[in-house]
């Protein structure tokens, strides 16, 4: 065998030293003038030997730094071989090379990562579990591929090669930045991360972006996996396609899963979760951020793993078991979604390849001063390739019928919490973050594309024109935009005494004079109950049962006003303390009657929207609505109409009619659009502990009295802190309809001519199951 030449020393020696980019241009087999050379890397080894395909078994001979060599003279084709090593222990292994392999990676897959348009970029970047036939037989194991455009060379390292990044060196796929490599043997469970030889000549280590299983935190390393998950919910995705969210019910459920009921794993909340959301009543879960992240408290919000289920809780298909679940009960899934910021670890995103990558290289655009984190390079288009595919990769991998995507303010305003000095304007001279902009667009527009039936909601605190506007108007593209001004408004409305409401009565309406500028969701979530802020119980003045009184008209008065309806966990049932994300919530708290009854409370309002086209298919659009009296402030009340139809034609309507007085209204009289009969669909009053007497299922005739700009009205009993809802008789569930009755109350009790009160305040509303109860101490694992 001819002494390989210097060029060739010099490319072994620099493969020895994991300085090459293309390591399988001189390892594996390769064609030369004097036949096929088959050149290894096996350090430390004793003896090589090259068995080929043929049966042909020839000695390697050592050439430089553990590089081994043989060559078959006279061979004009590459062979199938198998690698015979001999170390200190005296015995010969049988091993696979992986230089020995093709890419598997395609040209047109590197096309479409360069241009940053590669929709589905977790099915070839990350790991990948593979099987390849042969003349030796079939060869299983794991490609791995990642983008570091700025690494002179990348080693993946796992339990597999002892941490050592000589052995498995990816090869540079060109101008991509993409490395790749495929790796006999390897397969699911193992752990893995790259070792990445920077710019300046150093190293460091790091998990997988694309990584879509994780070791459990604290531990960091990515995990090969493989899904075999069946999926049972083609009824609930058929149907999905077929429907516009944006015009349905949706009354969401804000659930943080570590501590809905604490040390609960994915198989165990698909079974408890699902069957109490379903008792609720609920259309939709929103789950606060399920993707990898390192620190608990940060609830989720500070992603390391973008493409990987948080393993607290099982693995990636028993995630997948959760939403199929659901589904399966008829109720939908909306994920958090952070493409804001990501946290500075070092194993992770940050500077991943030596250089600022995923993040912006200034740090007057890449540094997010509030939460001490990174800021992604929004204009590069890899960048927007991996969040785009991210977004995808849970509608489509997961099932996921809708993202809520965090902190979009911080995204569309380049000197968000910066002062002057700390951010650099746009191209224009302007303050808006068009990079920002253009990927809330691509995301939006990508993803209503893909996943007909689905719905990104924005949490966007400004007051930023065309959030819920589609991108061919110009408008970002979200389907919904959290009302963060109603929110504000209405708990601010709330924390006055009784007595003072009546000077702050335009914190209820006001929100009407915008309502209809996007498609709002009315958010009471998980920020509104931490952070020294309490418990919703806590935001009200007054002594325990007021405050309950208060609250549960207060929601009643959200799920009739105009936009969708979203609440954090524990607030169905007044949870009294402020929310801690690291133990269960306060369950005991339902076996009092007040706090139980406030469950069912929402159960019952849960049932009367879903059932009701009034209270959700025009929340967009203002024919939807109507005020009755909007302007009696003294008495801290308010009324209005709800319409199902545009043309208001029909009886597709609900009155509406709001207390938050420190005393009983008395006998009100108020305006109907219709003659008839209309039925007492709810009364908050009749929730509380002392079971009062409640006016469901009374029934009024209306009468030919012209009031509030309305042909007919009709006089109740309204008492203080309390919220009624009515609708014809035609539109109501309840069956036959007796005489009709006038509603009168005198000194606290129903008048005789009136339906008899609901026993023990409506405990359990009719039409609903009771919502069970919740698991035992040692059900919930709480040891843990």
């Amino acid at each position: 065998m001819a002494a390989p030449s210097t060029e060739t020393i010099r490319a072994l020696t620099a493969v020895a030293e994991v300085r090459h980019a293309n390591p399988h241009s001189v390892l594996g087999n390769h064609v030369e003038a004097d036949g096929l050379h088959v050149r290894v890397l096996r350090p430390y080894a004793v003896s090589v030997r090259i068995r080929f395909e043929d049966g042909v078994e020839l000695d390697a001979v050592h050439v430089i730094k553990g590089v081994w060599e043989a060559v078959r003279e006279g061979q004009g084709a590459t062979m199938d071989y198998r690698v015979l090593v001999t170390w200190d222990d005296g015995f010969e292994h049988v091993q696979d090379d992986p230089y020995r392999f093709a890419p598997t990676i395609g040209e047109l897959d590197l096309h479409l990562i360069g241009e940053g348009r590669h929709e589905q970029l977790w099915q070839v970047l990350g790991s990948h579990v593979r099987t390849f036939d042969g003349p030796l037989g079939q060869v299983h194991g794991t490609s791995f591929a990642v983008w570091a455009p700025n690494a002179k060379a990348v080693g993946v390292i796992g339990d597999f090669n002892g941490w050592n990044d000589q052995q498995h060196q990816l090869r540079s796929m060109g101008s991509t930045g993409v490395w790749e490599i495929f790796v006999p043997g390897v397969g699911v469970g193992d752990n893995y991360k790259y070792s990445i030889r920077t710019p300046g000549g150093g190293r460091v280590q790091k998990a997988d972006p694309m990584a879509r299983r994780t070791e459990v935190p604290p531990a960091t390393s990515s995990v090969v996996t493989q899904s075999s998950y069946a999926w049972g919910d083609e009824e609930w995705m058929t149907a999905r396609a077929r429907r516009n969210p944006h015009t349905g019910p949706m009354s969401v459920y804000e659930v943080h899963l570590g501590s809905w009921v604490e040390g609960l794993s994915y198989l165990e909340l698909a079974d408890q979760l699902t069957e109490y959301v379903t008792r609720m009543g609920f259309t939709h879960v929103e789950f606060m951020p399920v993707m990898e992240h390192p620190y608990a408290p940060s609830w989720g919000y500070q992603v390391t793993g973008y493409y990987a289920p948080t393993s607290r809780f099982g693995t990636p298909d028993e995630f997948r078991h959760l939403v199929d679940r659901l589904h399966q009960a008829g109720i939908g899934v909306i994920l958090d979604w952070v493409p804001a910021h990501f946290p500075k670890d070092e194993w992770a995103l940050a500077r991943f390849d030596g250089e600022a990558l995923y993040e912006h290289p200034d740090p007057r655009r890449g540094d997010q001063p509030d939460w001490g984190t990174h800021v992604f390079d929004f204009g590069r288009t890899e960048v927007r390739n991996f969040l785009v595919a991210n977004a995808l990769y849970w509608l489509e991998e997961f099932h996921a019928d809708g993202l809520r995507v965090d902190a979009v303010a911080s995204m569309l305003y380049l000197d968000y919490s910066r002062e002057d000095g700390q951010w650099v304007a746009n191209q224009y001279g302007g303050r808006e973050n068009l990079e920002a902009i253009g990927l809330l667009q691509e995301f939006n527009a990508t993803s209503y594309k893909r996943s007909p039936g689905i719905v990104t909601i924005a949490e966007e605190s400004t007051a930023w024109p065309g959030v819920t506007k589609t991108t061919d108007a110009g408008g970002l593209g979200f389907g919904l935009k959290w009302n963060m001004g109603w929110m504000n408004d209405t708990l601010r409305f709330l924390a006055e005494d009784p007595i003072n409401r009546q000077y702050h009565h335009n914190m209820l309406t006001f929100a009407l004079l915008y309502a209809y500028s996007e498609n709002y969701m009315l958010p009471i979530s998980h920020d509104e109950v931490v952070h020294g802020k309490g418990a919703m119980l806590a935001k009200i003045p007054g002594e325990h049962d007021e405050k309950l009184a208060t609250l549960r008209a207060y929601y009643a008065y959200m799920w009739a006003h105009p936009g969708k309806q979203l609440l954090f966990m524990g607030q169905e049932f007044a949870q009294t303390a402020e929310w801690n994300a690291e133990r269960s919530l306060d369950w005991w708290l339902t076996d009092h009657a007040a706090h139980y009854r406030m469950r069912d409370l929402i159960a019952q309002l849960n049932v009367i929207y879903r059932d009701h086209e009034a209270l959700w298919a025009l929340d967009s659009d203002p024919a939807g609505f109507e005020w009755l009296n909007a302007d009696d402030n003294q008495a801290n009340t308010l009324s209005f109409l709800r319409y199902g139809d545009p043309d208001h034609a029909g009886d597709e309507v609900m009155a509406v009619l709001v207390s938050f007085g420190g005393s009983d209204r008395g006998r009100v009289r108020f305006g109907l659009p219709r003659a008839g009969q209309w039925r007492v669909l709810l009364d908050t009053s009749g929730y509380d502990r002392y079971g009062s007497p409640s006016q469901a299922d009374v029934v009024l005739t209306a009468e030919e009295i012209p009031w509030d700009r309305q042909p007919y009205s009709a006089e109740l009993y309204l008492p203080r802190m309390t919220a009624i809802y009515l609708a014809p008789v035609s539109q109501t569930e309840h069956g036959h309809v007796g005489d009709s009755h006038t509603a009168s109350r005198g000194s606290g009790a129903l008048g005789s001519d009136s339906v008899a009160a609901n026993p023990a305040g409506m405990t359990v509303p009719e039409g609903v199951e009771p919502v069970g109860e919740i698991p035992s101490a040692g059900e919930r694992r709480s040891d843990r």
